[in-house]
């Protein structure tokens, strides 16, 4: 098992949907998974933003931040 810190310095969708993709694959393979937004990665910490935007593969953070929030994955701001 490993420990994984993934960083979202930016407000845009692309990155931030790729950002949880990738957090939510690592914590479903077993591994300790933490989060942590800065800059405009902040942004995603407003819970009245949309995340139902789609990114140009057709998913959306809201695809993958669910099951992060329901497995109490830490998110730092």
């Amino acid at each position: 098992m490993a420990n994984f810190l993934f960083t979202l310095g930016k407000g845009d969708v692309e990155a931030a949907t790729r950002c949880f993709q990738f957090a939510n694959v690592a914590h479903s393979k077993g591994h300790v998974v933490n989060i942590f937004f800065y800059e405009d990665g902040v942004l995603w910490a407003n819970s009245t933003r949309d995340f139902t935007v789609k990114t140009r593969t057709g998913d959306c953070p809201d695809n993958y931040l669910p099951y992060l929030v329901e497995n109490d994955v830490p998110i730092g701001v």
